[in-house]
Formats: structure tokens, C-alpha cells, sequence
């Protein structure tokens, strides 16, 4: 399974978002369902994407995080390039959809999967 950072403050997301050029910010509560189901197959779909780096966000416990990148609920996953954000997906993500859009930023970037 892709390594996961878990972050807990809103300056530890800034240092990760400032270290890798494309980081996958995952956002969840504890009491949601939904979200610990999605996760894993997260990991599994960013097995295929090396310079993808992922970070798990616990919301409930970092409120600033929540205002900064305006979640409203959970779970949230949020693709950063070069820290702008450049895709968002919501509990209702399709993850084959998820896919052609990674493959398309690898692509884009003339990125080689190792």
C-alpha cells in the first residue's frame, strides 16, 4: 500500500505540500464510514503513481486545515501540484474516472512510473 503521512497541523501540510510537487491530501473524520472504506483503495490506486505522494488529514481534530481548504464534509481528496489544487473528489469519487485523470498528469508531466 502507498505510504501515508498523517499530518496534524495546518504548518505540517504546508511543509508537505511545499516538499513534494504533487501531493494527494486525503480528509477524513473518525466517525465516518465512508471514509475508512475509500482509503485503502485509495493507496492501492496511488501504488501506480510513485511521485504521488499521500497525506491523511483528520479534520476533526485540525479546524484551520478545514477552513483552509474549504471542507465541508468527509471525505474530501484533494490532488496539489505544485501546491495549487488541481483535482477534488468527495465521497462519491469514481475511481476509474480517478485514474484517467492521474494517468493524464503523468502524461503531462512525462512522469515514469518506476
Amino acid at each position: 500500500m502507498k505510504k501515508l503521512n498523517e499530518l496534524t497541523s495546518l504548518r505540517a501540510v504546508e511543509e508537505f505540500l511545499e516538499n513534494h510537487e504533487l501531493g494527494f491530501l486525503y480528509f477524513s473524520t473518525p466517525e465516518c464510514s465512508t471514509c475508512h472504506a475509500i482509503l485503502p483503495k485509495l493507496q492501492e490506486l496511488l501504488n501506480g503513481y510513485p511521485s504521488i505522494h499521500l497525506a491523511h488529514i483528520d479534520v476533526s481534530h485540525v479546524k484551520e486545515i478545514a477552513e483552509r481548504f474549504l471542507i465541508l464534509s468527509a471525505p474530501i481528496m484533494i490532488l496539489m501540484i505544485e501546491q495549487k489544487e488541481y483535482l477534488r473528489a468527495d465521497r462519491f469519487v469514481r475511481f476509474e474516472l480517478l485514474k484517467e485523470k492521474l494517468d493524464h498528469i503523468y502524461n503531462m508531466y512525462n512522469l515514469q512510473d518506476n
